[in-house]
């Protein structure tokens, strides 16, 4: 019933959905995360509040980790994955504006808010399993090797327009030995995807693999912005979020490939966080992959 309900429209993007994961005090320790859940005839009742609610501003519907059961003897059990209407009354949305001037994410308070137990996904008290499933699909998604590999391409358009000391910045050998370990990084990420993939389609989902992704393709994308904003030199020293925003007067400085360079730059600092930060997908791999 509920995939005949949510998943037409989630395929047709008619629908959007945010994430309530995280909470002020439960971001990569997830499982010791307080908003709780309480039965309430055919209703739950949802209060706490969650943290980097990306694009819940626009969300029709949000999925959400509450606690179901608070004396369960581990903080992995007793948590339960519940879908939930946004536009329920008792929910409240605050942005949070980020390094890069943008508002893209969220907090999110939940004050009595009920929610139907038909929207309860799976089996009460057992939403970390779903969680740590969905994570290992989100991690694999985040390695974004499409994405950077096109931002090679518009790196290497960059430094084959801008200078340094009267040639191209390409021409210059320690430059182009950094976008030459960039690629061979990207490619070798490519074939771990592809090999990733492969073992999803022999009908093995993601594992522990998806952490190697995940920290690969965070660490790339964070080298290659680094590198754009390297690349444009002085252009990148301004930065106006209001640039893009509708009635703008502001004019640009320099060519256009340098507009966003700085911007995209401090947004994708968040990148080796979100997601499961960095350190602890290393703890993943260190007891799933290599057993210690």
């Amino acid at each position: 019933e509920q995939k005949k309900r949510h998943l037409p429209g989630i395929l047709s993007g008619d629908v959007w959905w945010c994430q309530g994961y995280s909470e002020p005090g439960a971001g990569s320790d997830l499982a010791s995360l307080k908003t709780t859940a309480v039965r309430d005839g055919d209703h739950y009742v949802l209060n706490g509040q969650k943290t980097w609610t990306t694009l819940a501003q626009y969300a029709d519907w949000g999925f959400f980790l509450c606690r179901t059961d608070p004396d369960a003897p581990k903080p992995q059990q007793g948590i339960s994955f519940i879908l939930v209407d946004m536009k329920t009354p008792g929910i409240e949305v605050k942005p949070i504006k980020l390094i890069d001037g943008g508002y893209e994410v969220n907090e999110t308070w939940l004050t009595d808010v009920r929610v139907p137990v038909e929207n309860l996904v799976g089996v009460e008290n057992q939403g970390w399993t779903y969680a740590k499933f969905l994570l290992a699909h989100e991690r694999s998604g985040i390695a974004g090797v499409a994405r950077s590999k096109r931002g090679v391409e518009k790196l290497r358009e960059i430094a084959a327009n801008e200078t340094l000391d009267g040639a191209p910045l390409m021409q210059d050998l320690d430059f182009a030995r950094k976008v030459s370990q960039l690629e061979i990084d990207l490619a070798a990420l490519e074939i771990t995807e592809l090999r990733t993939l492969a073992g999803e389609q022999a009908g093995k989902g993601p594992g522990p693999e998806s952490s190697i992704l995940k920290i690969k393709g965070t660490e790339i994308q964070q080298r290659l912005t680094e590198l754009t904003l390297e690349a444009v030199g002085s252009y990148g020293t301004p930065m106006y979020g209001s640039i893009t925003d509708a009635g703008s007067n502001e004019y640009p400085i320099g060519p256009d490939y340098a507009q966003h360079s700085a911007a995209t730059y401090f947004n994708m600092r968040k990148t080796s966080i979100y997601g499961g930060s960095n350190e602890i997908q290393r703890n993943i791999i260190t007891k799933m992959i290599l057993g210690l």
